[in-house]
């Protein structure tokens, strides 16, 4: 998925500059390449089991704590 871009005759380099520009723009090569940038690897089914047995420990000690009355239901995050 490659162009090439050649002079055209009594064309200055802005306007060579502009027209590549708009032939990069419209191919879809830029939008490909910055969704790659930052592309995350997919978790592992070891390292999901172990998040989901963290979340199923906390759950469990926030409803203790909770039951305990040393945590309100509706507390928000960060606020007190």
């Amino acid at each position: 998925m490659s162009f090439e871009i050649k002079k055209q005759e009594r064309e200055n380099a802005q306007s060579l500059v502009r027209r590549f520009s708009r032939r990069l723009k419209n191919s879809g090569i830029l939008i490909r390449a910055r969704s790659l940038r930052f592309r995350d690897r997919p978790k592992s089914d070891f390292t999901k089991r172990k998040a989901a047995l963290r979340r199923i420990e906390k759950r469990a000690e926030y409803e203790h704590l909770s039951k305990l009355g040393l945590v309100e239901k509706n507390q928000r995050r960060g606020r007190r």
